[in-house]
């Protein structure tokens, strides 16, 4: 059960990708990730008091979808919003809580199962995280009214793609490797 136990997270994950396309319509990205991430901790707080085997697994799959969700909408938050100038700088602030954030959540939560035990230490991990998502949700209230359709910093990117697509598509028919025409043969 302890394999079932580590499968279920990545299967709920595997869920969400495969049903992706419900994605391109949400528009509110920050109050997804603020959603996902109260969800994954009430998943996780519900499979931490759960007695049967079955339900455990059911709400770690949850907890794996929750996190799947708010992973595909940080992404598009970072791409939409991040100028270009600062991408390498938040790109390693990024990676540090990448690298960092997993280690610091397994000394918690190994610590607390030795003073108590490991079923409340994931109860207890669940609440601790739908607590701490309230606060920064009330502390960054602009995160929670992020909408790409009126985000100035999404409209922008936006139509630097759209012009750069446009280039490259009159690029392409300059050079005779567009959908006008045949590409030119190669020269011997």
């Amino acid at each position: 059960s302890l394999g079932l136990m580590y499968a279920t997270l990545p299967l709920g994950s595997l869920l969400v990708s495969a049903t992706s396309g419900w994605t391109r319509r949400v528009h509110r990205h920050g109050r997804t990730v603020v959603l996902a991430a109260l969800g994954w901790g009430a998943a996780m707080a519900l499979a931490g008091m759960m007695r049967q085997v079955w339900l455990v697994l059911l709400f770690l799959t949850v907890a794996g979808a929750f996190d799947m969700v708010s992973g595909i909408f940080r992404s598009t938050l970072w791409h939409q919003t991040i100028p270009d100038e600062l991408r390498g700088r938040l790109a390693g602030i990024e990676m540090l809580s990448y690298a960092a954030g997993p280690q610091l959540g397994q000394l918690r939560s190994g610590g607390m199962a030795a003073l108590t035990s490991v079923r409340t230490s994931i109860w207890g991990g669940g609440l601790a995280c739908v607590a701490a998502v309230g606060l920064l949700a009330l502390a960054l209230p602009r995160l929670l009214s992020y909408d790409a359709r009126t985000d100035p910093h999404a409209r922008a990117v936006r139509e630097q793609r759209a012009a750069l697509a446009e280039a490259d598509a009159a690029d392409d028919e300059g050079r005779g490797t567009g959908r006008a025409g045949p590409a030119p043969a190669p020269s011997g």
